[in-house]
């Protein structure tokens, strides 16, 4: 019961970071399980991923639907994410260790903070303005970056696509949001298959608990979101990252 109940709460915060705002399940899920209910690091990552990859096609469902999904450039996005994430990963392994786990998660109460103070206003109309080169050339920089970060300290994915989708690439929440999860929801299913084949099944009861939950929360909070007002979604993005962010923080102290 206690398993169920940690995976559920783990499967909220989870399902409304990704349906809201393209957070990686990983950074809510992931702590909650190695904290509460003793999982290796390793096996906590693989089930954080495959609860990601489910929540994340149904929001990418969701946002597309309702015509807020850029799939064109998502795809451009997600090869040069994919690519140079292993190039990433390869870098870090020939560099000392350094501590940076608590990166994304910062970032993630920062661009919470972000989102209510300076919402993202932009609108459709501009968003047309920008020629389909210029936005393809941005795209694969953008994605070349998000892969080396996370590839080299292992986090942060959707909350950097975010970011660099709002503020460098210039699109409206929504389409910034369902792009997002679009990319992510390949990039899961890469990430834990590679769990899944390195470090074989795991706890199967977890692994169920965690990706129901998580889709559930996911799909009430894209429903939501594609129906909200701008200035109301960035709100409601702003403050379920902070709010995340702080929960995270202190999980990952707790002991």
């Amino acid at each position: 019961m206690f398993q169920f109940i940690i995976c559920f709460i783990a499967g909220i915060g989870a399902g409304l970071g990704t349906g809201f705002a393209g957070m990686s399940a990983a950074a809510v899920i992931s702590p909650m399980l190695i904290t509460f209910l003793g999982l290796p690091a390793y096996e906590a990552v693989g089930i954080a991923l495959a609860s990601d990859v489910l929540a994340s096609a149904i929001s990418a469902y969701t946002y597309g639907k309702n015509k807020n999904l850029d799939i064109r450039n998502g795809i451009v996005m997600m090869a040069a994410v994919l690519l140079f994430t292993m190039i990433g990963s390869f870098v870090a392994s020939l560099v000392p260790n350094t501590t940076m786990g608590s990166f994304s998660v910062f970032m993630t109460f920062l661009l919470g903070i972000k989102f209510i103070v300076k919402p993202v206003m932009t609108t459709k109309e501009s968003m047309a303005a920008v020629s389909a080169k210029k936005r393809v050339i941005q795209s694969l920089i953008s994605g070349m970056i998000v892969g080396f970060i996370c590839g080299f300290i292992g986090a942060g994915g959707g909350m950097m696509m975010l970011l660099l989708l709002t503020g460098i690439l210039g699109y409206e929440l929504k389409t910034a949001v369902g792009t997002s999860v679009f990319i992510m929801a390949f990039t899961a299913f890469t990430g834990s298959v590679s769990h899944f084949v390195i470090g074989g099944m795991p706890d199967i009861k977890c692994l169920l608990f965690c990706v129901a939950s998580t889709l559930l929360w996911a799909r009430i909070a894209a429903k939501f979101a594609n129906k909200a007002s701008a200035a109301t979604l960035n709100r409601a993005t702003g403050v379920v990252l902070v709010v995340l962010g702080a929960a995270i923080l202190g999980v990952k102290y707790i002991g």
